[in-house]
């Protein structure tokens, strides 16, 4: 029998050999599920040592009823799915892997900038209409004339600034925890929130999912924008209140807005943004490439047995030892 039984909650992914290779190196069983609601995962993991999780529920039940568990490791950066407060409590370690999909991330961050103050695909969808007629997309204005708003100023969006950077955007920064020096070593400079909503001609939206930034972007918040700016989110779906956003977008506040995220996923088939044009929608899909994917499986699996044989995790989001 092996010493630790380590649990996929439910996962996606074609393959799972990433994390079984790491797993190896330690006595431990590595046993795939496809779990749904917490329940399942009580039913079918009550004697996990280790959870690597994707989507599936981690709630106070799970942490309750699993009295082995000292790791759960959410594939991805953000946590939303488990009741962190609770496994603090329960002593349990609460890891993601915040360093797998940067590159990736803040490349398409940028296409959705210029793909939406270039009005790519709204006049795609024009000319795949049968209309070939370029002052359609009027006005656009040189990337050196805009000013673009970050919200958030993690390993993210620093890249984006990084990358904005040679297009001659003037950059604005709302964050009110990083380091001066971060700031000038990026060459932005800092604003407050409401200064970056009137001065900005697109906002792009780095935000962690929390109480305070559920709704950030909401129908007051879209009142304050520079009337005619876009809105651009590759963070946390429910950061934006979609139709706040719709309302915005009809009525001419916004000209538009690029999403890679929804308030629930897959968007609603009757989703009012699905008619505008000048809405980019992807499918979560920022974060990927080939190299991302396989980083993020095999790091998410180096935390398990980092603590399984003794160590500190590299990224807990709630113990610090």
């Amino acid at each position: 029998m092996a010493k630790y039984k380590v649990y996929v909650t439910d996962y996606e992914y074609e393959t799972l050999e990433n994390e079984r290779s790491v797993i190896s190196r330690i006595d431990a069983d590595f046993i795939p599920l496809q779990c749904r609601t917490d329940e399942d995962v009580i039913n079918m993991a009550k004697d996990a040592d280790a959870l690597l999780v994707q989507y599936a529920p981690v709630t106070e039940s799970v942490f309750e009823e699993l009295k082995n568990l000292r790791i759960v490791v959410r594939y991805g950066v953000g946590v939303d799915c488990v009741d962190v407060e609770s496994a603090t409590r329960h002593g349990v370690y609460i890891c993601n892997v915040p360093d797998y999909g940067v590159e990736e991330v803040s490349t398409h961050a940028m296409a959705l900038i210029l793909g939406s103050i270039r009005k790519i695909t709204e006049m795609s969808n024009i000319v795949k209409r049968g209309t070939w007629d370029f002052k359609l997309s009027k006005p656009i204005y040189r990337t050196t004339k805009l000013t673009l708003g970050i919200t958030g100023f993690g390993r993210i969006p620093r890249e984006v600034a990084r990358k904005a950077r040679p297009f001659g955007f003037n950059i604005l920064v709302y964050d009110p925890y990083v380091n001066d020096d971060i700031l000038h070593q990026y060459e932005v400079k800092r604003v407050e929130f409401e200064t970056l909503l009137e001065e900005s001609d697109i906002i792009t939206v780095h935000t962690p999912l929390t109480r305070d930034t559920y709704h950030l972007f909401d129908k007051e918040t879209f009142s304050k924008m520079k009337r005619g700016s876009y809105l651009v989110n590759t963070s946390r779906g429910p950061v934006v209140d979609e139709e706040a956003l719709a309302d915005a977008i009809e009525n001419g506040v916004l000209s538009g807005a690029a999403l890679d995220v929804t308030e629930k996923e897959p968007l609603g088939k009757d989703s009012r943004l699905l008619s505008f044009d000048n809405v980019i929608i992807t499918p979560h899909m920022a974060w990927y490439s080939e190299e991302a994917q396989a980083d993020l499986q095999r790091k998410a699996a180096e935390e398990v047995v980092r603590v399984l044989t003794g160590n500190k995790p590299l990224n807990s989001v709630n113990i610090r030892d």
